[in-house]
């Protein structure tokens, strides 16, 4: 139980000196991260080598395509964590890199790439996921678990899909929509390539909600986007307006932490009663954007304004355009670190999240008769990671 506490009153605070131990320890797990700047991947990094983690002492390895960015946490430079450059959608370099870790005993694999259209995303993740399960599975005698991230696509369907959908709140044994989905098709391919090892080798799916988390560069981080519209607002003196449907302002939502979702995949790889199973994974609780939007506008200093009605509804990827030179003096005058408005402002994902017209709720019940028992408090997570994203100078 302690584990479960810790983490939800202390989201986002973990400190370096949580690692024990000043030389290497003998480890009882080796993790490949794959997606390890990303949302939830910077999050397993940080949290895999603390002392109480689950499992360890773990030796991560830390899979990413572009070279470690400087915004990377403390914990990242420690020497329980090895940082690999690899592009996994070339099939030759990821068996290259990946097969020569043959100590693996567990796969996180939290990557994703937005192809433009459904058919480009089945194509372009489908076979990111099989190189890499091509090059670990034959390679790692040890390789107990693999750990997929899919997400709440799976009941609502793709973006350019949205609207078919099951109704809330979503349970993990509802049917799979009959639209093309490329999480599907990622879970067909796990199913496939764990049964090579005849039960070896177990698996588990992990579908969160809408995320809030740290990465600068996830295509999916609708905290750091409204942190960035909003450091934007306060530059250019105007009040922060909401965007999107009185649905998202007034209906209920849920989210998922990073850090809890890290931990729900930490259980799930080794505890044995959640071998094999699909789980929802949210924070436990509801909430509504007319709550969150007063604190996101304080946190800048700012008046806001909420849902003014359809007439004055306006899309941030509109209103954000030619912001790319004011963002550069910003960066320069305020002294932030070096990042470009196309990477920490996802526009298009913020006008979806912020402009459904339905609500969209899971329930947690199945991963707490597993025995996982970690939560968080949403508007807690909300205003930690906003403090992080400024105390990281990604906003000011």
């Amino acid at each position: 139980m302690s584990w479960w506490w810790a983490g939800a009153i202390g989201a986002t605070k973990r400190k370096l000196d949580e690692v024990s131990a000043s030389a290497e320890p003998k480890y009882q797990s080796f993790a490949l991260v794959i997606g390890a700047t990303g949302i939830v991947g910077t999050s397993l990094v940080d949290i895999l080598p603390l002392a109480d983690t689950p499992g360890g002492p773990w030796k991560v390895f830390a899979v990413s395509r572009n070279p470690r960015p400087a915004w990377s946490s403390t914990i990242a430079d420690s020497p329980f964590v090895d940082h690999i450059q690899c592009d996994i959608s070339n099939p030759a370099d990821t068996l290259s890199k990946l097969s020569a870790l043959v100590d693996l005993t567990h796969v996180f694999y939290t990557a994703w790439s937005n192809g433009g259209s459904e058919a480009d995303n089945r194509e372009v993740n489908s076979a990111m996921l099989r190189n890499v399960l091509a090059a670990v599975i034959p390679s790692c005698p040890n390789l107990q678990h693999v750990c997929l991230l899919t997400g709440r696509k799976h009941y609502v369907g793709p973006f350019e899909a949205f609207g078919k959908t099951h109704d809330p709140p979503f349970s993990e044994d509802m049917p799979r929509l009959d639209t093309p989905n490329f999480y599907y098709d990622m879970e067909d391919i796990l199913f496939e390539e764990v049964s090579k090892r005849n039960g070896a080798v177990s698996w588990s799916v992990h579908r969160p909600s809408l995320i809030f988390g740290f990465s600068p560069k996830s295509m999916m981080n609708i905290v750091g986007s409204l942190c960035v519209y909003a450091a934007i607002c306060r530059k250019e003196g105007t009040k922060l307006r909401f965007p999107g449907s009185r649905v998202a302002w007034s209906g209920f939502c849920d989210a998922s932490d990073a850090d809890l979702i890290a931990e729900h995949q930490i259980w799930a790889a080794v505890d044995p009663f959640a071998k094999n199973e699909a789980f929802n994974c949210s924070n436990g609780d509801v909430f509504k954007w007319k709550q969150l939007w007063p604190m996101l506008a304080e946190h800048f200093g700012l008046d806001w304004v909420g849902y003014e009605g359809e007439e004055d509804r306006f899309k941030l990827e509109e209103a954000m355009k030619g912001k790319e030179e004011l963002w550069e003096e910003m960066v320069e005058e305020l002294g932030l670190t070096q990042t470009k408005l196309s990477d920490v402002g996802n526009w298009w994902y913020a006008d979806i999240i912020l402009g459904l017209e339905f609500e969209h709720l899971d329930t947690m019940n199945k991963s707490k008769e597993h025995g996982f028992l970690g939560f968080r408090n949403t508007i807690s997570s909300f205003n930690n990671w906003i403090e992080k994203l400024k105390a990281c100078k990604i906003v000011p």
